[in-house]
C-alpha cells in the first residue's frame, strides 16, 4: 500500500461520523470511500471535496507510505543486516 486513508478514519471517528455519514455530506461514491478504504488512489477532487466538508488539510487525511522493495527480508534477518535497497539507503543516511 503506497497510500494510507488513516488519518480520515480517525478524523471521522472524533467527529463522530461513519463513512455513510461523510459519503452523503461530501457527495461521494462508495466506491471511492471502497477505494480509500483499500489504500488505493482517489482524485485531488476527492480529496478537496473531503477538506472542505471537514474542515481539514490534505496532510490530516492522507498519507504516502514508502513501499519496501521486493526482496527485502529484514524481517528474516537482523535489519543492519539486511542487503535491500531501502535498508542500504538508511545504512547510507539516504545518500
Amino acid at each position: 500500500m503506497a497510500v494510507s486513508y488513516n488519518g480520515l478514519w480517525k478524523l471521522l471517528i472524533d467527529k463522530n461520523m461513519k463513512k455513510v455519514d461523510m459519503m452523503n455530506q461530501v457527495g461521494i461514491s462508495s466506491s471511492t470511500v471502497a477505494k480509500m478504504t483499500n489504500g488505493e488512489f482517489v482524485s485531488m477532487k476527492v480529496l478537496e471535496k473531503i477538506c472542505e466538508k471537514l474542515d481539514c488539510d490534505f496532510g490530516d487525511i492522507v498519507h504516502y507510505e514508502r513501499k519496501l522493495q521486493s526482496g527485502c527480508v529484514h524481517e528474516q534477518v537482523a535489519k543492519a543486516d539486511c542487503e535491500c535497497p531501502l535498508c542500504q539507503e538508511t545504512k547510507d543516511g539516504g545518500q
